[in-house]
């Protein structure tokens, strides 16, 4: 049975720790990762930082190569790059338990992930492979989709369920008084984070509970 575990590690243990390093107020959100046997290609969006800084940056990361612009929006910008599947990272681990990553970002030293196991041997795996190389492992949730109390929240991560009762708190929703910067100074993360937190949180709860309910039963 698939196993779904929510984990925060440090920047130097998957990728773009120098970057970040000498680029802190960026946030890094990597949208969908594209692997093969030989490359590990991760779609990214990035904002909250100078582009030409952070591509200058990113040129010198030994944990990245093929840094590419893909396209701009309004809020962030997409990239792709290769990672570098070094031994002591976790991307290694990652190819090596047949995981998946389905979501992850990135800001100032730590990396938020959630990955798919394919089960809990793999799991098991990955876990001890980060132990024996002393790579920091936080795990912050585990949960499997044939239980439905697992999906209590609805689908959203333990970072988007924050942001979005922290702001319903704050009466974001509700009052016109409340910005978007007063709920993101109360949360310590810059008001770009908080946003896309809570834009992949409305997409998660329209999904979990609107998407699945026919139009004939919401009236």
């Amino acid at each position: 049975m698939a196993l779904f575990a929510e984990f925060s590690v440090p920047t130097e243990a998957f990728a773009l720790h120098e970057t970040l390093e000498a680029e802190p107020g960026a946030v890094v959100e990597i949208e969908r990762v594209a692997a093969t046997e030989e490359l590990i290609t991760p779609y990214f969006r990035v904002s909250g930082v100078d582009l030409d800084a952070f591509e200058a940056a990113a040129a010198d990361d030994p944990s990245v190569r093929g840094l590419t612009r893909i396209d701009r929006f309004r809020e962030a910008t997409l990239y792709r790059a290769d990672l570098v599947r070094d031994v002591d990272a976790i991307v290694y681990a990652y190819t090596s338990t047949d995981a998946t990553i389905l979501e992850a970002s990135a800001q100032h030293d730590r990396w938020e992930l959630r990955m798919r196991f394919p089960d809990g041997d793999a799991l098991s795996q990955f876990s001890a492979y980060c132990e024996d190389r002393g790579i920091p492992f936080e795990l912050t949730r585990l949960y499997d989709r044939a239980n439905p109390q697992s999906r209590a929240k609805f689908g959203v991560t333990a970072k988007q369920h924050e942001a979005l009762l922290t702001a319903w708190k704050r009466g974001y929703f509700s009052s016109p008084e409340v910005t978007l910067e007063d709920v993101a100074a109360e949360l310590d993360i810059t008001p770009q984070a908080l946003s896309n937190r809570l834009r992949r949180g409305y997409e998660s709860l329209i999904e979990h509970t609107i998407a699945m309910t026919a139009p004939e039963e919401r009236d």
